[in-house]
């Protein structure tokens, strides 16, 4: 398997420049709370060893630092989804499966998504296609970032396929990714030691899907309400 090392864990502050600044999260009006978007955050790999894992929970502990979101994570090891066993087509959402059931209410309440991604052979790990075919009417209209890790190429082909999945299910991928080459020297005891670059990278698609998110909502509620 090409990139088989990609699953298998090993290893100043400055003032950011102007294009990976923050976004500043707008206040919430005088006697109201805010309610902070929901970025689900989905970690592809279900194999043992993986390194998607602390890979994933460094870039939740990014996304709760950062400030412009709520967290939730998915992890496909753990949701276990069967290889697609619903007998209807996923667009008329007329699940029959409480899994299928449980996997459609995790997607539809997200207002984003980041998926965390390996690369296998040039592509990406297949329950993770798997998990994105259960589904169709809850990925459209939500941005989606993506993390990716591996050895030269950091992930980044099995980013371009993925994309061209998402895009046919009409989710909006972001430009801003975090893509780790030769993610195993940034592990170390099971935690991810990530340099300035990849945590700039990281607040920058952040900032990126806060952005759009906004941009996307009045199409989403559109949605909601013709449904």
């Amino acid at each position: 398997m090409t990139d088989a090392l990609a699953e298998h864990p090993s290893p100043q502050q400055q003032e950011e420049p102007p294009c990976c600044q923050r976004l500043a999260v707008p206040p919430a009006p005088r006697g109201t709370r805010r309610i902070m978007p929901i970025l689900t955050v989905i970690i592809g790999s279900t194999r043992p060893g993986r390194a998607g894992l602390p890979i994933g929970e460094w870039f939740v502990d990014r996304v709760r630092s950062h400030g412009g979101f709520a967290v939730e994570v998915a992890d496909l090891a753990e949701i276990r989804l069967p290889l697609m066993d619903e007998p209807n087509n996923p667009r008329l959402r007329q699940y029959v499966h409480q899994h299928t059931k449980n996997w459609s209410a995790r997607i539809d309440r997200a207002d984003a998504v980041v998926v965390v991604t390996p690369e296998y052979n040039h592509g990406y790990p297949a329950p993770l296609k798997n998990a994105i075919d259960y589904l169709h009417e809850e990925w459209r209209d939500k941005p989606v970032g993506f993390v990716s890790y591996g050895g030269v190429a950091a992930g980044t082909r099995a980013v371009e396929q993925l994309k061209q999945v998402l895009t046919t299910l009409r989710t909006v991928p972001v430009v801003e990714s975090v893509n780790i080459p030769f993610h195993i020297q940034f592990i170390d005891d099971g935690r991810v030691q990530a340099n300035e670059i990849i945590e700039q990278a990281a607040d920058a698609m952040l900032d990126e899907l806060l952005r759009v998110y906004a941009a996307l909502r009045p199409l989403r509620t559109a949605a909601t309400r013709a449904a």
